[in-house]
């Protein structure tokens, strides 16, 4: 039985699009006994993954990972993240091992010349790419996410509002260009005219508190009167895509919530800010609308995000027009 290592550290959103190479390898390589290697911060999502037989957890140390990952005897190795870590794993293992492609090149002249030669593929085809020699083919199926029973959120014990359907609104990012400010979140909520579960973590609280409070205040809600649930921290992240999975619609940055919502065949509002569809990384496989601002001459600013607007407008998110949006009636 051939024993293969899959190896991606990070972040979320990443791991959930590596699901698809897991998946096919388990069930097209015959007797495959698949191997997971991530940041133990990461461990729950890819724990419950009935296609992945033993997670090897960094921990801080590489010298102990690599010393675990050795008395394994590894037959191939799927490297989906290829960075300095994931390299040095390889050359200690010295077992046959492929690296997917992750256009660095394509990305630096698109990011500081806006000359675009990016392949118009998704990264999960490049994920695949990667496991090509093992005879591994698209399956069709997507991208997949696991939510453990004790996670899995009952509607009744969510306010009344929400019981009958909501929209969820994914409103953190990892960096602040990838995030809508706050005021145009509030404008976004009003033309959705449905209750509105605002989702995050412990970090987006306070944000949406703010939200929530404009939505309460007579003086400043909207004639539709939105109901706003700030549910940001109050949910682990097994239990924030139990939510996404009962949700109508979602709405989210380009993070990791939106790619666990295209795991769930959802429809998504996609909003771009400093980054864009084109690295291949926008909702796999499922319906979505993208909300941008297309012509920008300094967007993309960064492959990643920022802290702040390098130009001090943001107005790849400020400008972002709201008018032509579409909302699920579901």
């Amino acid at each position: 039985m051939p024993k293969i290592l899959i190896l991606r550290f990070s972040s979320i959103g990443d791991i959930v699009l590596t699901t698809p190479v897991v998946r096919c390898i388990k069930q097209q390589v015959p007797g495959a006994v698949v191997h997971y290697g991530t940041k133990q911060a990461f461990q729950g999502i890819v724990a419950n993954n009935p296609y992945v037989d033993k997670v090897h957890l960094l921990k801080g140390s590489l010298k102990e990972l690599v010393q675990e990952l050795q008395e394994e005897q590894f037959d191939y190795i799927v490297d989906l993240h290829n960075n300095l870590r994931t390299r040095v794993i390889k050359f200690r293992l010295g077992k046959p091992s492929k690296s997917f492609n992750k256009l660095n090149y394509e990305k630096w002249l698109m990011v500081n010349f806006k000359l675009n030669r990016l392949p118009r593929v998704h990264i999960v085809d490049r994920y695949l790419a990667a496991a090509s020699a093992l005879g591994v083919k698209d399956d069709g199926k997507g991208l997949d996410y696991f939510i453990p029973t004790q996670d899995e959120v009952a509607l009744q014990s969510l306010p009344e509002p929400f019981r009958n359907g909501y929209i969820a609104f994914a409103i953190g990012a990892q960096h602040y260009t990838k995030r809508l400010p706050s005021e145009r979140i509030i404008d976004l909520c009003e033309r959705l005219q449905k209750p509105v579960m605002l989702l995050g973590g412990k970090e987006d609280a306070a944000t949406g508190e703010a939200i929530a409070a404009h939505f309460s205040n007579p003086a400043t809600n909207n004639q539709h009167r939105t109901s706003i649930y700030n549910a940001c921290g109050k949910y682990n992240l097994n239990q924030s895509a139990s939510l996404v999975q009962q949700a109508t619609q979602v709405v989210s940055h380009d993070t990791g919530l939106m790619h666990i919502a295209a795991a769930f065949g959802k429809d998504i509002i996609s909003i771009w800010g400093n980054t864009i569809p084109e690295f291949g990384m926008y909702p796999f496989r499922t319906s979505f609308k993208v909300l941008e601002v297309q012509g920008l001459s300094c967007r993309p600013c960064s492959k990643i995000g920022y802290s702040k607007c390098p130009k001090g407008h943001f107005k790849c998110m400020r400008d972002i027009n709201f008018d032509d949006l579409q909302v699920e009636q579901k």
